[in-house]
């Protein structure tokens, strides 16, 4: 499958400058992204997972970034820098976001592809395996593979809460993905960095790459629940918030026409 070059992995813990500056080349193929946090309960048993799947399939990496945790968690991370040489760990100084922490672990990251998970260990890291063979199955256009939880295991509340905002972004972006909101997804570094940023873009990857001109495909995963620390999102403050960026997503994907390109060698 054909790879893009592509841009540097500088490093950026506050908020995510626009453009990375140019980089030779990035030498590992996959990067492991989790932003947490306080998830110090979760974070050793899932790089332990993380480093079961991939170990002698893949060269890999894991980037933790730390959203300016309270609870114990860059001590957790600190003590499975021992146990887990393929780990790196970056610190936001004041807390930034989920985006902004995924963002400066994509910048960061020396793989040519991306894996990412929550830090609250409900993605299974068995996952990753499938997401990438259905990568190398895939036309070289899916520059995205999200993660289809199938089967949720969160309360009731929340279940319906994602129901309902599937349906209502489906219906405004028409990105045809039943599941926005899983952590799991598999893209190309690079594709990833061309995209527009802002807060919250995380949970609407497969409309802005489909923007960008490129294909996505869902893949069911295993999904599980949490055994440790609180949920970070209430239901309420997740609608606020969503409604607004739909709004804006959708004057992007308007405003935004996709034109194919070619070069005339003659």
């Amino acid at each position: 499958m054909p790879r893009a070059t592509l841009p540097d992995a500088s490093l950026t813990l506050a908020a995510p400058s626009a453009d990375p500056s140019p980089h030779p080349a990035l030498p590992l193929p996959l990067s492991v992204v989790i932003p947490a946090f306080n998830e110090a309960g979760n974070l050793p048993g899932l790089l332990r997972e993380v480093a079961a799947a991939l170990r002698g399939h893949i060269a890999f990496e894991v980037i933790c970034v730390d959203d300016a945790s309270d609870d114990g968690t860059a001590a957790a991370l600190r003590a499975m820098r021992e146990e887990l040489p393929e780990l790196r760990v970056l610190r936001h100084a004041a807390r930034s976001g989920q985006s902004a922490a995924l963002r400066n672990g994509v910048r960061a990251a020396r793989g040519a592809w991306i894996a990412t998970l929550d830090g609250d260990g409900q993605n299974d890291p068995a996952d990753i395996p499938r997401l990438l063979a259905c990568r190398d199955e895939s036309d070289p256009a899916v520059r995205l593979f999200a993660g289809w939880r199938v089967t949720r295991r969160d309360g009731a509340g929340k279940r319906w809460a994602s129901r309902i905002a599937n349906a209502i972004r489906a219906r405004l972006l028409r990105d045809a993905t039943p599941d926005t909101g899983c952590g799991l997804k598999l893209f190309e570094r690079a594709t990833f960095l061309d995209l527009p940023w802002f807060d919250h873009m995380h949970r609407y990857l497969p409309a802005l790459v489909q923007r960008a001109g490129w294909r996505t495909l869902s893949v069911p995963v295993g999904h599980r629940p949490r055994t440790s620390g609180v949920s970070k999102y209430d239901n309420l403050g997740r609608a606020l918030v969503g409604i607004a960026d739909l709004r804006g997503v959708a004057w992007l994907i308007r405003r935004a026409p996709v034109a194919a390109v070619t070069e005339d060698e003659g």
